[in-house]
């Protein structure tokens, strides 16, 4: 069958990304023709005031209108854009609704926590072997973290309000964190973990997405920059991802701007992140015995290309 054209847009609660690539919808093979990322913070302040700024809302918009530029420069068949944990509750939401529209052309779609789950599955276990089954793909995004596991297929997930951002703004407020914040933040976690009903003992192979996770193996490889060719599939021991984890977890504002691996839009949110990454690790490794993690720059962004994609597999009926 051939490739078909797609774009695809997931806008979480601290970046917007684009990926527009031609993909096989038998295989979800893709060959990429645009992938970026903009920080735009939208989910600012969403989990105090239960809406979206003005600002986060011009900063989205913003990248909002340069992402319009690169899908029209490509002309895909078809355009997704979906929304994440932010969006979901907030009371302003048909304003953002309106200026995506009027911007690119086509409805948000804010998907469930478990659609978010299967997609992100999708896109992190394409190139994984079946021996390597059952996977446990965990997500941690800005406002949330997916925990799914499955082989091929999803058979448990569930979504936690557990976010770099949402526990920065709930917990994190000094530089560096002090020790009582750590310590609220952490049970939190625990609290959210101890409610998912996903079986964690029967995870076989441990893969961590989203730009938390990466950018916190960038910090075990001590990349010396960000970059995504040296960090997607890459395995390392947990013990060196928890390091890593309390090096960020630990550094001041000013030490972590100065990490040439941490994006500046992450700053200020990334020692929360690897605060739920390193709470995460610790309990698969007490439940599954897991010795090793997977980082996988492919995630919920390419599982909405190639969902798309296979939804034009239908060929086309000219109208008579």
């Amino acid at each position: 069958m051939s490739r078909r054209r797609v774009a695809a847009v997931d806008c979480g609660t601290n970046s917007l990304r684009l990926l527009v690539a031609d993909v096989d919808p038998a295989t979800g093979e893709a060959v990429e023709l645009e992938r970026t990322m903009e920080v735009v913070r939208l989910g600012q302040g969403v989990d105090r005031s239960g809406a979206f700024a003005p600002e986060a809302l011009q900063r989205t918009f913003s990248a909002v209108e340069r992402a319009a530029e690169l899908v029209a420069r490509h002309a895909p068949e078809a355009v997704r854009f979906v929304a994440t944990s932010a969006s979901r509750d907030v009371s302003n939401r048909e304003e953002f609704f309106a200026g995506v529209r009027e911007r690119l052309g086509v409805e948000p779609d804010v998907v469930t926590g478990e659609e978010e789950a299967a997609l992100s599955f999708s896109g992190a276990t394409a190139e994984l072997g079946p021996e390597q089954a059952p996977f446990l793909v965990v997500d941690l995004g800005g406002g949330s973290t997916e925990l799914v596991l499955g082989t091929r297929e999803v058979e448990s997930a569930r979504s936690l309000d557990m976010g770099s951002v949402r526990m920065t703004e709930r917990y994190l407020h000094d530089d560096p964190p002090g020790a009582a914040q750590v310590a609220a933040a952490r049970a939190d976690v625990e609290r959210l973990l101890d409610s998912s009903p996903v079986p964690l003992e029967r995870a076989r192979t441990l893969v961590g997405v989203a730009g938390t996770i990466t950018t916190i193996t960038a910090c075990a490889v001590d990349l010396a920059e960000y970059a995504p060719g040296c960090l997607h599939g890459v395995r390392l021991p947990v013990g060196q991802v928890l390091a890593a984890c309390d090096r960020l977890l630990r550094a001041t504002r000013a030490e972590k701007a100065a990490m040439p691996f941490v994006h500046p839009g992450r700053v200020d949110v990334i020692g929360a992140g690897a605060l739920v990454w390193a709470t995460v690790l610790e309990r698969v490794v007490a439940r599954a015995g897991t010795t090793e993690v997977v980082t996988s720059e492919h995630d919920i962004l390419d599982g909405i290309a190639v969902a798309l994609a296979r939804s034009l597999r239908k060929p086309r009926v000219s109208a008579r």
